[in-house]
């Protein structure tokens, strides 16, 4: 069996590595004798000049250092302060700076470098995500040869979007390289294949062959599952303690996301407040818990959604708020999983409603932790990935703050019959498609693109 490489931003450490795509590659990578390169996390002046192996898992591990001018270049400026918000739909909040796509550039340039030793002749790569598009042409310029395959976990830019950033040219002359491209979703797919044809020189031979700046490519969308039966079985066997408590016995909504503009939570909050304006029955008789983890604070954007997000709550609370009860609950940590499963169970409504989305794997968790004899209901984005899978949630629009009050009030009055037949519908598509699906699905794709 050809070995799996896969590279990625962040490697898993730990004698026991866990995450979702750890869940994913670990049959790939442990059948094959397979190797996962990424970032250990640390930044240093003088990295070292070769991987660093770490033992424990059931795969081999490698990483690499940055220093701090790459990790501020490559990281939190080209990958975070350019490509995630062309790719959120957000051009108005990119940063561009000459140095950032030199640093971009020259990571990835370090990297293939320091890959290259420890290649196969017979090894299949998998790159993932945005901070590595242009690895594999980096890799084909020192002779790599065998199958690359990238896969993208958030959207794919449309043309109009794609066109603001320093160097779309370069993005799909970097894409080229690869033997297959993977998306979450149609939506991203047909906006590779319109920002291509719009801003480079390309030619689709048919349904998923492209030609790019003279090379052949393919290109197929890969919706990323989770692992169903381990979330269900936590969220069966969460701890009484764990759960949440009401003096009034409120319904719970739930919202967990990391706190970043893409994901509308300040929308949410307003549609919240639109809810109880416009029926003061439901006070005391439901709230929001929302559970956002921090992520890159030293990014003006992330610090300025913080500061509205907590704005938007207090006041809320403040307008709403009796002795007994709190409408909204912030939390800005993360929370273990095993407790969010329990909290996903007890939750009436699950709220994943993100402004733009490559899939969005809380909706899944949501559906696979609920009990199906009593289920709650799934209020999703239209603009999440997960939408063109999960058609049996309320799909809204997160913009309009009256609609997503209207899906609320729809959720809490909706019949246990209804609840029932959509949480059904919703499981099946979690459990046939889950993470193994995902992987084995891509990976048989990679082989024929190859072929």
């Amino acid at each position: 069996m050809a070995r799996l490489v896969v590279i990625s931003n962040r490697i898993p450490l730990g004698d026991n590595p866990s995450g979702g795509l750890v869940v994913a590659l670990d049959d790939a990578l442990r059948s094959s004798g397979g190797l996962w390169v990424g970032f250990s996390g640390e930044t240093m002046d003088a990295p070292a000049d070769e991987l660093t192996f770490h033992e424990g898992a059931a795969f081999q591990r490698a990483s690499f250092d940055l220093t701090p001018q790459d990790h501020d270049e490559y990281y939190l400026g080209y990958s975070n302060s350019v490509l995630w918000p062309v790719c959120h739909g957000r051009a108005d909040l990119m940063r561009i700076l000459p140095e950032y796509l030199e640093g971009y550039r020259r990571v990835n340039k370090r990297i293939a470098r320091l890959l290259v030793p420890h290649l196969k002749p017979d090894d299949r790569i998998w790159v993932q995500d945005y901070q590595l598009f242009p690895l594999a042409e980096e890799l084909r310029r020192l002779r790599v040869t065998v199958p690359i395959g990238h896969f993208l976990h958030i959207p794919f830019p449309g043309p109009t979007d794609c066109a603001t950033l320093p160097n779309p040219d370069e993005l799909f002359e970097w894409l080229s390289h690869y033997d297959l491209a993977g998306f979450q979703a149609q939506r991203d797919l047909d906006n590779f294949a319109a920002s291509a044809r719009s801003l480079s020189d390309f030619a689709q031979l048919s349904d998923d062959r492209f030609r790019i700046a003279g090379r052949d490519m393919r290109a197929g969308v890969f919706p990323i599952g989770i692992d169903a039966a381990a979330f269900i079985a936590e969220a069966r066997g969460a701890r009484e303690e764990d759960k949440m408590r009401s003096l009034t016995g409120a319904q719970i909504m739930i919202g967990v996301d990391r706190l970043d503009y893409s994901k509308g939570i300040p929308q949410r909050f307003r549609a919240f407040q639109a809810l109880l304006d416009g029926d003061p029955a439901l006070t005391e008789k439901v709230m929001l818990l929302q559970i956002a983890p921090p992520t890159r604070e030293s990014v003006d954007a992330y610090q300025q959604i913080r500061e509205e997000t907590e704005h938007l709550a207090g006041r809320i609370n403040g307008q709403f708020a009796t002795v007994n009860w709190t409408p909204i609950r912030f939390i800005h940590r993360p929370i273990p999983r095993n407790e969010l499963a329990g909290l996903f169970r007890q939750a009436r409504i699950g709220l994943v409603t993100p402004l733009a989305d490559g899939m969005n794997l809380v909706a899944k968790e949501y559906v696979a932790a609920q009990d199906p004899a009593d289920p709650g209901v799934l209020i999703l984005s239209r603009f999440a990935g997960a939408a063109e899978q999960m058609s049996d949630a309320l799909i809204v629009n997160p913009h309009d703050p009256s609609e997503m009050a209207q899906a609320m009030q729809q959720a809490i009055d909706m019949p246990l019959e209804e609840r029932q037949a959509r949480h059904a519908a919703l499981l099946r598509c979690v459990v046939e498609q889950d993470v193994g699906w995902w992987s084995a699905t891509y990976l048989e794709a990679l082989a024929q693109a190859r072929d």
